[in-house]
């Protein structure tokens, strides 16, 4: 039997098609979106999150890279602003102050990844997270800040999490969580599994897995056929969704999934 909290999606059948029809005409109510990732060795992560905000129709963008890589995009990069690095590269907490500044300016922020593996920037993550004011995506590695700990983003309001898998599986371990997401889970107990852990806490979830994109969100789960498994282009639209459509999250994300 079908659970009643789950609804399928596909491209030519989508669960909300008059959100479809009802994006904002005029950029200037499309919304604004602050991007923040990267460290001295890539920003690959938050250039592609650029990249997929400006196709699902973002109003305005703004991007957050930390100092180390000023040399490296330059002025070139019109939508990037920089924030203080440690000597290794990574943001580091003196960057707070710009990053809380700009998320005052923006509908949503994404932490679009490519952070590195620094306990500094691991702290400034935490405090951000505790003082952002807006809506607030994780994707990439900036979720692995939080698998082992990961109550301040599982429980925070308006907040969605892009994972995969192992992510997934991870976090649920470390918010205790009763059944392990294990890779040999069928898809049934899986979606009954998301729905329950997803209903403990807070946090939208979208999970890429078997070939769907899994949104977990308001006691309801969606699941939408894709060949594409990148987490943060499935992140960076459903941020431009989600802050248009603020007070519905489960239909903004699960209509960014069949949006192109």
């Amino acid at each position: 039997m079908k659970p009643d909290f789950w609804h399928k999606q596909t491209a030519s059948a989508p669960l909300f098609s008059d959100m479809l029809w009802s994006r904002p005409e005029n950029r200037l109510h499309a919304g604004k979106l602050l991007i923040v990732g990267g460290n001295e060795y890539g920003f690959a992560a938050a250039a592609q999150a650029y990249s997929y905000a400006q196709k699902a129709g973002i109003g305005v963008i703004r991007m957050l890279l930390p100092d180390s890589l000023r040399k490296y995009v330059g002025r070139d990069f019109e939508a990037g602003d920089y924030a203080p690095a440690t000597p290794s590269g990574s943001f580091s907490q003196k960057a707070l102050a710009e990053m809380l500044d700009m998320a005052q300016w923006a509908d949503g922020v994404l932490l679009a990844g490519d952070f590195g593996k620094n306990s500094e920037t691991a702290i400034l993550l935490e405090k951000f997270t505790s003082k952002c004011p807006c809506a607030l995506t994780l994707a990439g590695d900036a979720v692995d800040y939080f698998l082992a700990q990961p109550k301040p983003v599982l429980d925070r309001p308006r907040t969605l999490l892009a994972l995969d898998p192992t992510q997934l599986q991870k976090m649920a371990v470390g918010a205790h969580h009763t059944k392990a997401f294990t890779s040999q889970l069928d898809f049934m107990h899986f979606l009954s599994q998301l729905h329950d852990f997803a209903d403990g806490h807070q946090a939208n979830l979208l999970v890429n897995r078997l070939g769907q994109n899994f949104v977990a969100s308001e006691n309801q789960l969606s699941t939408t056929p894709t060949t594409d498994s990148n987490a943060v282009r499935a992140g960076a639209q459903a941020s431009v969704w989600w802050l248009q459509n603020p007070s519905k999250p489960y239909a903004a994300i699960t209509t960014s999934l069949v949006s192109d």
